[in-house]
């Protein structure tokens, strides 16, 4: 397995601790996810395997595509927002690692796609 290809399994291992980190503590799921974060995990592996950037993907954060819709955008970001810091006590090493990645400068790929929707932002 490749460094790249790692690093998107880490991720995918990473959404999948803080949903289920969000699902035990505000949903009583002590055991497999409720309906509602299962149906959100499901569709963060769906988009997660169709990243437009595959092996070079940034971490969703720092990516010029914003894959999700936005109720669902809304959802990962709750979940994020209440399991981000319970991370360092459940999975600090997975923690440690999406924070570091979060610090990696953009792919080329993932930098040229930036660059041209900042330009059509801007209307050029």
């Amino acid at each position: 397995m490749t460094p790249a290809e790692r690093r998107v399994a880490r991720e995918w291992k990473t959404i999948q601790a803080m949903i289920r980190i969000y699902c035990r503590n505000n949903h009583g799921g002590r055991g497999a996810l409720c309906e509602e974060c299962e149906e959100l995990r499901l569709y963060a592996e769906r988009r997660l395997e169709k990243c437009p950037f595959s092996d070079e993907k940034p971490t969703c954060v720092k990516c010029p595509v914003h894959c999700y819709e936005a109720g669902m955008r809304e959802r990962v970001r709750q979940v994020m927002r209440y399991s981000g810091p319970r991370m360092l006590l459940r999975h600090p090493i997975l923690a440690i690692r999406h924070l570091r990645d979060e610090k990696l400068p953009l792919s080329p790929k993932a930098q040229k796609v930036a660059e041209r929707l900042k330009q059509q932002a801007s209307g050029s």
